[in-house]
């Protein structure tokens, strides 16, 4: 089973839960609906990677999202997240009314950053995703349709949250190819201050 860090210590999370569809900017860009309902989708413990790839069978793109993890009943730590979408199959079954797993939840489709407790207010966190120096990406909580309270709470309506988990909470607008070479850098602040910092190079 793959792991993550979180305050130093190696968590083998069980599932990965990702919310679709939740800054409207990236709805946009994508030429979406905004949905009249929370966006749900699930990736295995399999799609944990540290390698960055730029290929998995077709080209791949890149969507930052900033990650909670969970513990006693809650979001406990905070890090920041990489998902791997393969756009032209998910494009494919979209438009064939199909899940998109084929897509989003191959192995290797899922990168995180070490995860960090949190004790303050999350709404106050933000993250940038720049590739080769250039910003890409930048979100917060404040841009999210569902906070992080309600997507919890909704998640744990139908499904068991288990300690070590990870809710991806969604992308900013800004989404592109992954181009073989380029280095990713995201950074997570809160208040202001510097929480969190990663970096890949992609192969």
């Amino acid at each position: 089973m793959n792991q993550v860090l979180c305050d130093g210590m190696p968590i083998t999370p069980s599932k990965i839960v990702c919310v679709g569809r939740n800054y409207v900017e990236h709805i946009k860009e994508l030429n979406n609906d905004v949905p009249e309902q929370m966006v749900l989708f699930v990736k295995p413990n399999s799609a944990i990677s540290s390698v960055l790839m730029s290929h998995h069978q077709e080209p791949l793109h890149y969507e930052a999202e900033l990650c909670f993890m969970v513990a006693d009943g809650a979001f406990k730590a905070v890090g920041l997240g990489l998902d791997l979408t393969k756009r032209q199959l998910q494009s494919e079954l979209k438009a064939k009314g199909l899940p998109w797993e084929r897509a989003k939840a191959f192995d290797g489709s899922a990168l995180f950053s070490e995860f960090v407790t949190i004790a303050q207010d999350s709404d106050k966190l933000s993250f940038t995703l720049h590739v080769d120096g250039a910003l890409r990406q930048q979100g917060d909580i404040g841009l999210m349709i569902h906070k992080p309270d309600a997507i919890y709470k909704e998640i744990s309506e139908f499904m068991t949250l288990n300690d070590g988990d990870i809710v991806m909470t969604g992308t900013p607008k800004g989404v592109g190819v992954i181009n073989i070479g380029e280095q990713f850098e995201m950074r997570l602040q809160l208040d202001q201050l510097p929480l969190v910092e990663d970096s890949w190079s992609v192969i």
